[in-house]
């Protein structure tokens, strides 16, 4: 009877052991899962939709992949880079004072941080020959790692992509809205009272703008919030137009809290150079499909 009782009881120890491992393994795959279920949002590929967009009829074609939700906070950020560069503090804020390279940098760290593939060689050695810029001292040599996993910038066309709807969109001015102060934060409605007239920078001072909590206003067509307003959105190219050359700005994207109601419009192209950084300048993140 004892040696019965002691063989149940090792059966019971050894089940209870196997499952528990058995239901371990299944949430770490699920917590990744959940993850880019929650911050994530899955963009289905295709040609644009949006007449207003920079690149509606252009023969340009976008494969699916990942864009960030929202853009990121200082509290992702402080979890990968462990230091907090923005001017304006919180935890849900965007963070900002960020340059292209440092977001670049940011990217590969929190792909190694998750098991990722990093997506991109930085080369702080060798200056870039394509980096004509004279104000940037740094002119990091940045290069894909092609099939890379990690995170990335999305391109300037993902971007405008994604922001104006994808294959779901309505047509919209700004992301998500015909109306401005649906969907961003800029100069009028980023302080104490909702501005009027020209924008006007000592008025916007006075009025204690800044950048505002993520996701506070009403998403796009596809679930992303604040690719219009709050803080501009650098991507991967070089700005290039018939006027000024590529190599020297980075594109950026969306508007901020700082900017006039023309810079949330979907097909707006900003410049900055690759080493420059304000308290309106920000980025939200992508991966491959």
């Amino acid at each position: 009877m004892r040696k019965l009782l002691v063989f149940l009881i090792i059966s019971i120890i050894l089940v209870t052991s196997a499952c528990s491992k058995g239901k371990e393994t299944k949430n770490d795959g699920n917590n990744e899962e959940q993850e880019m279920n929650d911050n994530f949002v899955f963009v289905t590929g295709g040609t644009f939709m949006n007449t207003k967009s920079n690149f509606y009829e252009k023969d340009i074609t976008i494969s699916d992949f990942y864009i960030s939700k929202y853009e990121v906070t200082q509290t992702e950020w402080m979890n990968v880079m462990g230091s907090n560069p923005s001017e304006f503090i919180g935890d849900s804020l965007p963070v900002e004072m960020v340059s292209w390279y440092d977001v670049i940098e940011y990217c590969n760290k929190r792909s190694i941080q998750e098991g990722l593939k990093p997506y991109y060689n930085i080369n702080k050695k060798n200056k870039d020959p394509e980096n004509k810029s004279e104000y940037d001292n740094l002119k990091w040599k940045v290069t894909i790692n092609e099939g890379a996993n990690g995170y990335r910038l999305p391109t300037e066309a993902e971007w405008e992509y994604a922001s104006s709807g994808g294959q779901m969109s309505d047509g919209y001015t700004y992301s998500g809205s015909d109306e401005a102060d649906e969907v961003a934060w800029y100069w009028k409605n980023a302080g104490d009272n909702y501005l009027s007239g020209d924008w006007n920078w000592p008025m916007i001072e006075s009025n204690n703008n800044q950048t505002k909590t993520v996701g506070s206003k009403k998403p796009n067509e596809l679930g992303l919030y604040d690719m219009s307003g709050n803080v501009r959105e650098w991507v991967w190219e070089w700005y290039e137009d018939e006027n000024i050359n590529a190599g020297l700005y980075r594109v950026v994207k969306g508007g901020g809290w700082i900017g006039d109601i023309r810079n949330n419009e979907v097909s707006f192209r900003g410049k900055f150079e690759a080493n420059g950084f304000g308290p309106d300048q920000g980025f939200r993140v992508s991966r491959s499909n």
